[in-house]
């Protein structure tokens, strides 16, 4: 109804910390902010099977934080089902996810291919969720808006990109519709982040949608590089391989840039380094391109880069699984999930002198939250994969602000949002992320449920 107050929909990332999708409702418009992958647990995956909770043609526009899939992996099986719209995001973001959104594609046909060949799927003819084609066939869509400045994506609503940090591209979302000031946080990097440009300050708002990944933590007061070189030490001492499932966007540039200034300052010996994912190798291209983004210095930037032999191919691939340490092996996904690192993983983990070093935040059901936990075993490709090897969980190196950094983001803003809802956490530390807030800053704030449509209104709790 052309009358009705505009509305809020959490179709994702309300119950956990992945499949971020929020759907915006005014004036005959449906506006989507971010179009993720559910990830983890299998009922949370399941979801990526369902239907879309509205017909994709109904959608006018995808607006987009940032490229990483829990945010914009969907975005090939929306097109493909019928939305015809623009995809909006930053220059950085439009680059990335013409990597990561056909190798996203690539990767889950070659799963349905294994899946079939070694006979370990429920389905007689195992069907990936959307095909390198259909991901090429989305980024048509991709168009970019720079930050900093407002744009309209319909009668009544405008939209501005400002900087959140955490990885390349990535955006705070701030919207005025039709009078109402709704702002999304996005994933939101450190302050002090040594690779990443600070986010920018929270503007004024009526609803704020928040992330709450790291909600019931503090990290700790650490140098990354300090809690990085003692493990490299000891792995490398015993004639061990460091494994480390790596995003390809953003830690891999950290731990790359760690890792050059450890060497430097020779306090970790010069043991080879291989940078084993052709995604991660052209994100670290794009971080040369937008230098502008981040704030390491431009020659210190070349020179971290040229620390890693890079890996292309899979013979190459295979071929570092036969080869002994001492050495380092960054390698995608991050949390375990795919790609090439659960082949180096099945590799050596079950040798007690070797290491896998988990460098960042593990969604519950997958296999890094597993190894975090303390797992004996992981199975993968259809058998089980003896776990002996050293397992590391790196606490300093994260792109995600903790609860101190996000309560301090909010309350920069003095002219508080009229309510503040959590998302994108686990539940436990959306919940602590939420008493938080209300007891520090004293403000109005709940954690939806999944498929909750709330009324947006300006100035009303």
């Amino acid at each position: 109804m052309p009358d009705a107050p505009p509305t809020l929909r959490f179709l994702g990332a309300a119950d956990t910390v992945t499949g971020s999708r929020y759907l915006v409702e005014a004036g005959g418009r449906r506006i989507l902010v971010d179009c993720g992958l559910f990830q983890g647990y299998k009922k949370l995956r399941e979801r990526n099977r369902a239907d879309f909770p509205v017909d994709p043609a109904s959608i006018d526009c995808v607006l987009l934080t940032h490229a990483h899939l829990d945010h914009s992996g969907y975005i090939p099986a929306l097109v493909r089902d019928g939305f015809r719209g623009e995809v909006l995001c930053t220059p950085a973001t439009r680059d990335l996810c013409e990597l990561l959104l056909p190798d996203s594609g690539h990767l889950l046909e070659e799963e349905a291919r294994y899946a079939l060949r070694k006979g370990y799927s429920k389905h007689a003819t195992p069907i990936p969720l959307y095909t390198e084609e259909d991901a090429r066939a989305s980024l048509r869509h991709i168009r970019t808006r720079p930050f900093d400045a407002a744009f309209e994506v319909g009668p009544g609503i405008r939209a501005r990109f400002l900087h959140a940090g955490h990885i390349l591209g990535a955006a705070q979302i701030h919207l005025e519709v039709q009078g109402i000031r709704l702002h999304f946080s996005g994933d939101l990097g450190r302050p002090h982040d040594p690779l990443m440009r600070a986010p920018a300050p929270l503007p004024a708002c009526d609803v704020l949608v928040c992330e709450s990944t790291y909600g019931n933590r503090v990290h700790p007061a650490m140098d990354p590089e300090q809690e990085l070189a003692p493990v490299i030490r000891r792995v490398a001492a015993r004639g061990g391989t460091i494994v480390v499932p790596a995003f390809a966007v953003g830690r891999a540039q950290a731990l790359m840039l760690d890792i050059a200034r450890l060497r430097q300052k020779g306090e970790i010996p010069p043991l080879p380094v291989f940078l084993n994912s052709p995604m991660a190798i052209d994100a670290t291209e794009l971080y040369r391109r937008h230098h502008d983004e981040h704030c390491v210095p431009e020659t210190e930037c070349s020179g971290m880069y040229g620390i890693a032999t890079l890996v292309r191919t899979v013979e190459e691939s295979i071929a570092l699984n036969r080869r002994r340490g001492p050495m380092i092996i960054l390698s995608a996904s991050g949390m375990a999930t795919g790609g090439r690192v659960l082949h180096h993983i099945a590799a050596f983990a079950p040798e007690p002198h070797n290491a896998i070093l988990l460098s960042g935040y593990q969604a519950a059901g997958t296999r890094g939250a597993a190894l975090a936990g303390g797992a004996t075993s992981l199975r993968m490709f259809g058998r089980e994969v003896p776990i002996r090897a050293e397992v590391v969980q790196l606490q300093s190196l994260s792109g995600h602000a903790d609860a101190a950094e996000l309560v301090a983001w909010m309350g920069a803003q003095r002219d508080a949002p009229a309510i503040t809802y959590l998302t994108h956490g686990e539940p436990d530390a959306a919940d602590a992320l939420r008493l938080r807030v209300r007891h520090t800053l004293d403000r109005a704030c709940r954690v939806p449920e999944h498929m909750e449509r709330v009324a947006l209104a300006a100035g009303s709790r």
